[in-house]
C-alpha cells in the first residue's frame, strides 16, 4: 500500500528529538531517554527520547516505518498527536500499536470522521486509559467501537464534535471515571441520562458549555442513572429554575458542584448566588472550585432564611412547600422534634426548627424580633 503523502510520524520525530532541538538533560523529573543503539538505525543513537512525546500541529499525516517506531517508542507512555492532518484510523494504529505501554493519548483536531474506524484497529488501543478526541468530530459509532476495545479506558474527552444527541453504547463501559463533554449542544436531558446508561461508575462528569435547559428526572432515578457521580460541572448551561439545583442533592454521592454562568443566578448578586447554592445543596463539600468550610455552610443555611422570611408564601422557591431545603447533619433532620413541619404555616417555619436540630449546641440563638445582635431577627413565634 502507497504511504499517504504528507509528514510522516517517524520523520517529525526524528526532527524534533534531534540534540539540536532537544539536548540531552538529566535530573530527576526529566523523564528522558536515550535507548541503546539497534543494528541498521543509525539515527537513533542521537536522539533523545523523553517518555511523554508532544508533536502536536507538526502536519502529521501517517505513521512511517513501524519497526522505526517500535525501536524508539517502547518506553513511551504519553503521546500527544492533537492538531496534526491525520485521517485514517489505520495509520493512528500503525503507530499506537507499536508504543506497547501507551497510556495516555491525544488525537484532537485531526480530520478522523474522514475514515471508519474497524475493532481490528481500535484493538490496538487497549492499554490506554486516558484518550482525547476533542473537535475530532468523532462519531458515536466510532465512540462505541473504542468503548469495546478499551477495557481499562477511565477518562474520555468528547468536547467540541458537534454533539446534539447521545447515542446509546450496546456495552457498558464499566471502567470509565471522567467524561469530558463540554462545547456540544446537548440540550436535552433525555440524551445526558443515556451517558448514565452508558457509563454507570462515572465519577466526574464535565458537561460546561452546552445548552441544558433542565433536568427532567425523577429523585430515584437519578440515583440509579449516576450512582458514583462525585463531581459535575454545568457552567454556562440553560438552567433557569431553582427545581433543577435540588434536584441534584438525587445524586448519592455528590461532592463537588460548578454553576457558573446559568440564566438561574444572572438576577443575583455574587454573595447570595454562592450562599443559596451551598444552602441547597446541603451535601457538597466544594462550589465552584471553592472548598465549602463548616463555618460557611452554616453561614450560608442562616443567610437563606434571612433572605426568603419576608418573602410571600408563593414566592418562595421550593419545588414543594413541604420539601424545602435540608440543612444540617442527616441526624438533625431525621429527628423527631421536626414533625413541627405538619403545621409549618410558612415554609420556612420548619426550616428553622431544623437549623436549631443542626447546630447542637446552637451557636444561632433565636431572639426577640428586635434584638440586633445576631445581625437577623426573627419572628417571635420563632423564640425557643
Amino acid at each position: 500500500m502507497d504511504q499517504p503523502s504528507g509528514r510522516s510520524f517517524m520523520q517529525v520525530l526524528c526532527e524534533k528529538y534531534s540534540p539540536e532541538n532537544f539536548p540531552y538533560r538529566r535530573g530527576p523529573g526529566m523523564g528522558v531517554h536515550v535507548p541503546a543503539t539497534p543494528q541498521g538505525s543509525p539515527m537513533k543513537d542521537r536522539l533523545n527520547l523523553p517518555s511523554v512525546l508532544v508533536l502536536n500541529s507538526c502536519g502529521i499525516t501517517c505513521a512511517g516505518d513501524e519497526n522505526e517506531i517500535a525501536a524508539f517508542c517502547a518506553h513511551v507512555f504519553e503521546l500527544d498527536l492533537s492538531d496534526n492532518k491525520l485521517e485514517d484510523w489505520h495509520e493512528v494504529s500503525k503507530i499506537v500499536s507499536n508504543v506497547p505501554h501507551l497510556e495516555f493519548l491525544n488525537l484532537s483536531s485531526n480530520p478522523l470522521s474522514l475514515s471508519v474506524l474497524e475493532r481490528s484497529c481500535a484493538g490496538s488501543f487497549a492499554g490506554v486509559r486516558k484518550l482525547v478526541l476533542n473537535n475530532s468530530k468523532a462519531s458515536w459509532e466510532t465512540v462505541h467501537t473504542i468503548l469495546q476495545e478499551l477495557p481499562d479506558l477511565e477518562e474520555l474527552f468528547l468536547c467540541l464534535n458537534d454533539y446534539e444527541t447521545v447515542s446509546c453504547s450496546p456495552v457498558c463501559c464499566q471502567s470509565l471515571k471522567l467524561l469530558h463533554i463540554t462545547d456540544n449542544n446537548l440540550q436535552d436531558w433525555t440524551e445526558i441520562r443515556k451517558l448514565g446508561i452508558m457509563f454507570p461508575s462515572l465519577d466526574t462528569l464535565i458537561l460546561a458549555n452546552n445548552n441544558l435547559t433542565t433536568i427532567e428526572e425523577s429523585e430515584d432515578s437519578l440515583a440509579r442513572l449516576f450512582p458514583n457521580l462525585r463531581s459535575i460541572n454545568l457552567h454556562k448551561s440553560g438552567l433557569h429554575c431553582w427545581e433543577d439545583i435540588d434536584k441534584l442533592n438525587s445524586f448519592p454521592k455528590l461532592e463537588e458542584v460548578k454553576l457558573l454562568g446559568i440564566p438561574l443566578l444572572q438576577s443575583y448578586t455574587t454573595e447570595e448566588r454562592r450562599k443559596l447554592l451551598i444552602a441547597r445543596l446541603p451535601s457538597i463539600t466544594k462550589l465552584n472550585g471553592s472548598i465549602v468550610a463548616d463555618g460557611e455552610r452554616e453561614d450560608s443555611e442562616r443567610f437563606f432564611i434571612r433572605y426568603y422570611m419576608e418573602f410571600p408564601e408563593e414566592e418562595v422557591p421550593f419545588s414543594s412547600l413541604h420539601n424545602p431545603p435540608a440543612f444540617g447533619s442527616a441526624k438533625a433532620r431525621t429527628h423527631p422534634a421536626l414533625h413541627c413541619q405538619a403545621r409549618a404555616s410558612h415554609p420556612l417555619d420548619h426550616l428553622v426548627c431544623g437549623m436549631w436540630l443542626a447546630v447542637g449546641s446552637c451557636p444561632l440563638t433565636f431572639r426577640p424580633a428586635n434584638h440586633k445582635s445576631d445581625g437577623f431577627s426573627l419572628p417571635k413565634k420563632y423564640i425557643q
